[in-house]
């Protein structure tokens, strides 16, 4: 791979949730919520039935937009999913 130019390459241990739920408007969502130190904080969701997925932390749940264009759902299904994640994604923290 001598013509490969690699920025970043390093392994460490993560926590991944796997949650599937129903929203009250029968909106359904699978998704894995990995933990890392990789970003600051924040925590890698992936919707495992379109495979989107994004780099979120309580403060883009605040953003007008960020769930929809990131999964590429109505607002009804962002606003739903919006009241799951702020029970899991917590604060951010900024780490060194």
């Amino acid at each position: 791979m001598k013509d490969y130019d690699f920025l970043s390459d390093s392994t460490e241990q993560t926590s991944t949730r796997f949650v599937t739920f129903v929203t009250p408007n029968l909106h359904r969502f699978d998704l894995a919520i990995l933990t890392t130190n990789r970003f600051y904080g924040k925590k890698l969701v992936t919707d495992m039935q379109s495979g989107r997925s994004g780099i979120l932390g309580a403060d883009d749940l605040e953003e007008e937009g960020v769930l929809e264009n990131t999964f590429r759902i109505t607002e009804e299904q962002a606003a739903e999913l919006a009241q799951f994640l702020v029970l899991v994604l917590g604060a951010v923290n900024f780490t060194d």
